[in-house]
């Protein structure tokens, strides 16, 4: 037993077993726990001024995406003007760019933030700028809707087309642009820690 003592081994029948002793979890792993339960709250409240930026990407939507007027006449309705043969395509392009720009911001904002680099800070961007595409998306369909069947009905009236999101894959532009940018600064990271401080 002194030998396996000595060699922090046991003895048996003559000779030594090591014995492994299961080390407690490493500093690193133990640091990066501790960071996310102290970033935690800042995040959700990160994610939910991101959520919110949505309401000011939808109004600007509203603002900028092309629409056509048309005049109700007997049998159906006749464009005012010369409508762009891009309406169609129009409010898809137009949010899809809000949204990046949203997303490219977000994501620079949320690198600057020094003392919250990590993993949660990164996850509340994903969620509240998608949050925030929903938020536009569902506002700007609610500001501008279409016309209704009495107004298409009424003859002599002028309507004008509404909001209409066509692709939904275009409201992953906002967390995808705001990763890109915050993954890219990460790569050029001097340090494991990601340069907080």
């Amino acid at each position: 037993m002194h030998g396996g003592a000595a060699h922090g081994g046991l003895a048996h029948g003559g000779s030594v077993v090591p014995v492994v002793v299961a080390a407690a979890a490493p500093a690193r792993w133990a640091g990066w726990r501790d960071e996310l339960r102290s970033d935690l709250r800042g995040a959700a409240v990160w994610a939910g001024l991101l959520a919110l930026c949505g309401l000011p990407a939808g109004l600007l939507w509203v603002w900028l995406a092309p629409r056509a007027r048309f005049e109700v006449v007997e049998g159906g309705a006749v464009p005012v003007g010369r409508p762009s043969a891009e309406l169609l395509v129009g409010d898809d392009v137009v949010l899809v760019l809000v949204l990046a720009g949203l997303g490219l911001l977000a994501g620079g904002v949320a690198w600057a933030v020094r003392r919250r680099r990590g993993v949660a800070w990164l996850v509340a961007t994903a969620l509240g700028t998608a949050l925030a595409g929903v938020l536009a998306w569902r506002l700007g369909e609610g500001l501008a809707p279409g016309p209704t069947a009495a107004q298409l009905a009424d003859v002599g009236a002028r309507v004008t087309t509404g909001l209409e999101l066509s692709s939904l894959p275009a409201l992953a532009v906002a967390p995808f642009c705001a990763l890109l940018v915050y993954v890219v600064a990460a790569l050029f990271a001097a340090g494991d820690d990601l340069g907080r401080g």
